[in-house]
């Protein structure tokens, strides 16, 4: 999987960053399903997160979130996340059996 992460309107503290690459292994099961994976994180009043990520099969999935908090709206994010990935792998075990 590609990962690009990038900050829009802010440059990431090191305690963001970290926690990105800490909170983005919660999704590591799926690193052989994901092709690529975008996260743009920009700041104006509050965060808002933006994450586009491609399956090898061809699908799509984007996901978004915003918090006054980076730490909130990165949970919020890769909570819904998780759920939109994990949907996306039944789906194509279900239509392989």
């Amino acid at each position: 999987m590609t990962k690009n992460v990038s900050a829009v309107g802010f440059e990431f503290e090191k305690k963001q960053s970290d926690m990105i690459d800490t909170k983005l292994k919660r999704i590591a099961y799926a690193e052989d399903l994901i092709i690529d994976f975008t996260l743009r994180v920009k700041y104006d009043k509050e965060y808002s997160f933006d994450a586009t990520f491609n399956f090898r099969w061809g699908t799509q999935g984007h996901v978004t979130s915003k918090d006054y908090s980076f730490d909130a709206g990165l949970n919020k994010l890769m909570d819904t996340l998780d759920t939109k990935i994990k949907k996306e792998k039944d789906k194509i075990q279900d239509h392989t059996k």
